[in-house]
């Protein structure tokens, strides 16, 4: 946690209720299931930044009906179960798990379990996430060291910054 007291002072300037960074749609091949979980993606990816989360967890979730092995898919499925409480918080870590195992370099997933592992007072594992995000996306492990440390100084802070938004 060195890190973080190191970095209070820049990290504040960072605006944590910056827009999200959601998966972009992807493109959509043609014919068969994948066509299908990948139309499917495309909507929750738009329902999610309409933040109609219970609408674009079920567009995730039928696309993984479809093609199980689409990471984006199980990462922007864990944000908005994430998105809608507590309560999703367990599901959403095997979707954020599922995730990274099969896509390992998927830096949205980073930062946003980190920032689930934040909620949950696991600061250890947070900065573990972070640490991965330095060698994948600087700018991405700027905004989860802004919301770590959020936390750190504002122990309980309610929102997290709307959940890193």
């Amino acid at each position: 946690m060195r890190w973080v007291l190191a970095a209070v002072g820049t990290s504040l300037c960072l605006h944590a209720g910056a827009g999200a960074v959601e998966s972009d749609p992807l493109p959509v091949p043609k014919g068969g299931a994948r066509e299908q979980a990948v139309l499917a993606y495309n909507e929750g990816v738009t329902l999610v930044l309409a933040k109609r989360y219970p609408e674009a967890q079920a567009k995730f979730e039928a696309a993984l009906a479809l093609e199980e092995r689409l990471a984006e898919a199980h990462n922007n499925l864990a944000f908005s179960l994430r998105m809608q409480g507590k309560g999703n918080f367990e599901r959403a870590l095997k979707h954020y798990n599922r995730a990274v195992e099969l896509k390992p370099d998927l830096a949205q997933a980073y930062m946003y379990r980190g920032v689930l592992f934040t909620q949950t007072g696991d600061l250890r594992r947070a900065s573990e996430d972070h640490a991965r995000l330095l060698k994948l996306d600087r700018q991405l492990a700027a905004k989860l060291e802004a919301v770590i440390v959020g936390r750190v100084l504002n122990e309980g802070s309610a929102g997290l910054a709307a959940q890193y938004e």
